[in-house]
């Protein structure tokens, strides 16, 4: 840092624009000890952002506003729906024409990323790092050593969660060079939201077909192998043999909605299919709901969608591969732990949550109050620790 400035220009790298870090990049231009700039590897257009949805469309909150950003320079047109394989051309140029002095890098799941760390590296530019990769999934020796290698090009490293603290730990990370950043969403969004909703419930369920005497559970995400949807219908199944009260409200679409249509019709099993909602829509679904179920394997490294839930005042209900378990599911306090894979355990907790409303009642308000603890205040703190440490 240039002893004539007393900002420190910070970059961050990231992918492409994501309606979760918008908010956060907005609150971090207003520091006035940071001069930041985003740096993105590609703009994708509605077909590219529909990947994996099985539809095109835009994001309909503002993810470029509020502070400075570019694209870097491309090796190709990163035309390509698949952000990991577009990289970045001569990248060390823009970090040194706008004179960066730290850069945080938002993973190392993109080439692009990969490159922009050993630009760092060749320009003599501290770098941050802010994954999300834990140690719950089992991994081949040659990959476990391949991370220690690249873990050591970093200069410090912000946690997001409990289990990706642990897997930096495990990899060799001194641990005074990581700090505490977890993931958020704009929970102040989520709450208004709700509470603008709250006196419609009836009506929104209404919609979906949801009765009022019903528990209902919500699914939220793309419909991939990986999120186990199926999973959840299964165990609805068995659930309401037991409960017969219990329904599910389904909002994603993806490559195995079909799929998912068809063995709930076939079964004669209750489930609203709402289709993929955008972000100031999928708050309906959380007003509607009782109770947020994620049934993620272990490649599920967060699971944003609980901190949207428990943000709207819903517990959860989620698999132990998933990485946000650790960090929030306070056992009968903020939603239930279930073995990954297993219908039945899924079925047993689906109908242990249906059987007391008083007690979902109680988790979901302190799933709103835990949840204040993963703020982009906090991630901001944890930020500006990291950077304070560097420049010490």
């Amino acid at each position: 840092m240039s002893k004539n400035r007393t900002r420190i220009n910070l970059a961050i790298i990231a992918t492409h624009p994501i309606q979760y870090q918008a908010p956060w990049f907005r609150a971090l231009s207003e520091i006035t000890k940071i001069q930041l700039k985003v740096y993105y590897i590609a703009i994708p257009d509605d077909r590219q952002q529909g990947q994996g949805f099985n539809h095109a469309f835009k994001w309909d909150i503002p993810l470029l506003d509020g502070y400075r950003w570019s694209i870097l320079k491309s090796s190709r047109n990163n035309k390509s729906s698949r952000f990991f394989i577009n990289g970045i051309h001569r990248s060390g140029e823009h970090l040194r024409q706008d004179e960066i002095d730290m850069c945080l890098i938002t993973g190392w799941q993109s080439f692009g990323l990969l490159q922009a760390l050993f630009s760092c590296k060749k320009q003599g530019i501290q770098t941050l790092i802010r994954g999300d990769s834990n140690s719950i999934r089992i991994r081949p020796f040659w990959k476990k050593l391949l991370h220690r290698v690249l873990l050591k090009q970093y200069d410090a490293f912000l946690a997001v969660g409990k289990e990706n603290k642990r897997f930096y730990l495990e990899n060799g990370v001194d641990p005074t060079r990581i700090f505490w950043c977890p993931h958020f969403v704009d929970n102040k969004r989520f709450m208004d939201q709700a509470k603008q909703g709250k006196d419609k419930r009836s009506e929104i369920r209404k919609n979906w077909g949801i009765l009022d005497q019903e528990v209902c559970f919500v699914f939220s995400g793309k419909l991939e192998r990986k999120k186990r949807l199926l999973d959840v219908i299964q165990a609805l199944d068995a659930a309401r043999k037991e409960n017969n009260t219990i329904r599910l409200l389904v909002v994603g679409s993806g490559e195995q909605d079909a799929q998912a249509r068809q063995l709930a019709i076939t079964n004669s099993i209750p489930v609203a299919f709402a289709g993929f909602l955008n972000q100031t829509e999928i708050s309906d679904a959380y007003v509607a709901a009782d109770c947020l179920i994620l049934p993620s394997d272990h490649n599920e490294t967060w699971g944003l969608v609980v901190n949207e839930a428990m943000a709207s005042g819903l517990p959860a209900l989620v698999s132990d591969q998933a990485g946000c378990g650790t960090d929030l599911i306070i056992y009968e306090k903020t939603g239930l732990l279930f073995r990954c894979g297993d219908v039945q355990d899924l079925s047993k907790k689906m109908v242990s949550m249906a059987d007391n409303r008083e007690k979902l009642k109680y988790m979901g308000n302190n799933a709103r109050e835990h949840i204040n603890n993963y703020t982009i205040t906090h991630a901001t703190k944890g930020l500006l620790e990291a950077m304070d440490a560097l420049n010490a």
